[in-house]
């Protein structure tokens, strides 16, 4: 949207996205719905048509469902977790990412031509020569 309307101010290209969206979902009835809630963003329009989408399903499978709001410690106390979960996640990938970079790779089967030895190459050689000192 930003680049085919690159002229439009960013509240314009917001709606015709959210348009585009409404055209796009292939249920007339969730469409329908969706258009007349005259969404002014797509996260707003994306948001509504999955609810009623959701509405609709339960509709059909049971008519006896209603949504129930509790309040109990044991779903912060998931999310709590799940929040300690996704940060050592992401601390442990950020640890490999920066041990990838910091170590050089070792291939057993190359040779170096700066110190004849096995396992490394001649840039990552750690070999002390009398040249470089000078």
């Amino acid at each position: 949207m930003s680049l085919g309307y690159a002229e439009c101010p960013l509240d314009v290209q917001k709606r015709l996205a959210a348009q585009y969206f409404v055209d796009a979902i292939r249920d007339e009835d969730t469409q329908h719905s969706t258009r007349l809630m005259e969404a002014k963003d797509l996260k707003l329009s994306l948001a509504y048509s999955m609810k009623y989408e959701t509405a609709v399903t339960v509709s059909k499978t049971s008519r006896h469902v209603r949504s129930i709001e509790t309040e109990d410690h044991t779903s912060r106390e998931r999310d709590d977790k799940f929040k300690f979960f996704i940060n050592r996640l992401e601390n442990l990938l950020n640890s490999s990412v920066a041990g990838k970079k910091n170590t050089p790779r070792r291939n057993w089967n190359v040779t170096c031509w700066k110190c004849n030895k096995k396992g490394h190459v001649q840039r990552e050689c750690q070999a002390i020569t009398s040249n470089q000192g000078n």
